[in-house]
């Protein structure tokens, strides 16, 4: 498969065998999104073939859900399932059939087919249709309140959401998911894993930026890396192993094969002008030509930037005094978030603020930095704070027709072209990638300009909002090793599990209005909210 210039495949091969659970891994560029848009016949390949029977139902979630209006949310999410809905007329109609008179021959013929559509219906879920539906619908965070209003009123991150119960709902028989946990919270999150785990019988083969997902669902997992596919039984930490494993031995052999071309070679230097030796340079010319050389792939490299130590602040960063928030809905009346929220953020903790979507914690931090006015309470910086601030907002304040170095130099105007370009490469900006245009960066590229701005200067005081949406792995454990050096304080909402459990010390839970403090890491506080739940 080629594109361009760029060959994507080479001679790659891959297979999905029923009720397998993989994962789809590869640097971006590599050509995840094409292996799903060759399996559903979006594209097609310059060479080779896929073959699929006809009968397998192919189920395909993408970041783009097109558009969606004129129909309410449970419609939408069942217009999916047409096929369904019109065998089961079908199979209606056969009934009715059955009742007339006809020949023996006629009406086996008739059974015959009546039984295949039946199982068809059966095995995808027809006699639960809509049951089904409002259940992966419930399951995704979206409330039975809304499952009859208009779908254009709702966000595109809740269309995601919609998306994503379409396909669920049509229970198919190979199911790919592209980036199923971008839009979701972790409530959301862990309903969709066990959901994956327990309940759906397909294939299932996805990409995934949250390790703990991956990690929990899958049992192998494909790599896409130079032109080619390798397959790995295991979940995603056994293929990080197995994959460094098998680096270091294709090295080794690497080095062995260029000790013994290096030996040969000298011999042939050495006796090609002998006569007397004539057969044997000639017999050790062939050899060597036939031998296949093995390539080492090119190595992913990891650039150390040394962040710059900010200044010392006091040891009470933050204190927040029965603070309380409400927004005015349209009819004028006041929708309370939270209220009578008090704690104390120390220097040098990693804070994590929790709680289901809508709890208030995207609130907390915007009131933290002054976005927005609480409503009551006070929220009182300690002396010598300096703030940095990240949300997914902070991206439309990039200019379009910046490059990735002009955005990244505006922050540090003294500094030494060396070291703004060791800062982005920190973030993957390495060689030319500098250069590219703001307007032309994806999502999670934009999220790491932003987040080199942050790091680079000398803040005390970091709140994050969602700072690993749209990151892929290497990006996220980036920033990751960058937030476990820094030496400053941190509190941060985030709905990666792996993130949270490697950097936070101490949890704020935003409850029903209520505050909740957990003076102990991510693993603490699940355990310790888990004995407040109801049995």
């Amino acid at each position: 498969m080629q594109h361009g210039s760029q060959v994507l495949f080479r001679n790659a091969s891959l297979q999905i065998l029923p009720g397998t659970k993989t994962g789809l891994v590869g640097s971006n560029g590599t050509g995840k999104t094409t292996i799903f848009r060759l399996i559903t016949g979006e594209e097609e390949a310059d060479k080779g073939d896929i073959s699929c029977s006809k009968k397998t139902v192919i189920g395909y979630f993408s970041q783009d859900v097109g558009e969606m209006a004129g129909r309410s949310v449970i419609t939408e999410v069942m217009s999916a399932a047409g096929d369904i809905v019109e065998l089961g007329i079908k199979i209606s109609a056969m009934e009715a059939e059955m009742a007339e008179p006809m020949e023996d021959e006629e009406m086996s013929d008739l059974l015959e087919r009546y039984g295949e559509c039946v199982e068809m219906f059966e095995q995808r879920g027809g006699y639960d249709l809509e049951p089904r539906a409002q259940a992966i619908l419930t399951g995704l965070g979206i409330s039975p309140h809304d499952f009859n209003s208009p779908v254009e009123l709702f966000s595109g991150g809740w269309k995601m959401r919609i998306a994503l119960a379409k396909i669920l709902t049509i229970n198919p028989d190979v199911l790919l998911l592209d980036e199923p946990t971008n839009h979701l919270d972790i409530e959301s999150i862990l309903w969709l894993e066990e959901w994956l785990r327990t309940e759906f019988k397909g294939a299932l083969l996805m990409t995934c930026h949250d390790r703990e997902f991956m990690n929990r669902i899958v049992t192998r997992i494909i790599e896409v890396a130079n032109g080619c596919t390798t397959t790995y039984s295991g979940n995603f930490d056994f293929y990080l192993q197995e994959r460094e494993i098998r680096r270091q031995q294709l090295e080794a052999s690497f080095r062995r094969q260029q000790e013994m071309l290096a030996k040969e070679e000298e011999f042939i230097a050495r006796f090609a002008a002998r006569a007397s030796h004539a057969a044997q340079v000639q017999s050790r010319i062939k050899k060597i030509e036939k031998i296949e050389r093995i390539v080492l792939p090119p190595e992913q490299r990891t650039i150390k930037f040394n962040f710059p130590v900010p200044p010392r602040s006091g040891d009470d960063v933050l204190h927040l005094n029965n603070l309380g928030k409400s927004w005015t809905g349209h009819d004028g009346r006041e929708i309370p978030v939270f209220s009578g929220l008090s704690g104390t953020v120390r220097r040098l903790e990693k804070i994590a603020v929790v709680g289901v979507n809508g709890a208030g914690k995207s609130t907390l931090l915007k009131s933290i930095i002054g976005d927005t006015e609480p409503t009551e309470g006070e929220i009182i910086h300690g002396a010598g704070v300096t703030t940095g601030y990240f949300s997914q907002h902070s991206m439309d304040l990039l200019r379009p027709e910046q490059t990735v170095f002009e955005a990244v130099q505006e922050y540090f105007p003294l500094e030494h072209i060396g070291t703004i370009r060791n800062l982005c490469a920190a973030f993957l900006f390495q060689g030319d990638d500098v250069d590219k245009r703001i307007a032309n960066l994806s999502g999670g590229e934009k999220s790491r300009v932003i987040l080199a701005t942050l790091l680079g200067q000398p803040l005390n005081f970091l709140v994050l909002d969602e700072p690993t949406n749209h990151l892929d792995i290497q990006s996220r454990d980036v920033l990751l090793a960058a937030l476990q050096k820094f030496e400053g304080t941190v509190i941060l909402v985030s709905h990666d599990r792996h993130f949270l459990h490697s950097l936070v010390n101490r949890v704020f839970e935003i409850d029903h209005g209520d505050m909740r403090i957990y003076e102990g890491d991510y693993d603490y506080y699940l355990r310790e909210a888990s004995k407040k739940q109801p049995a």
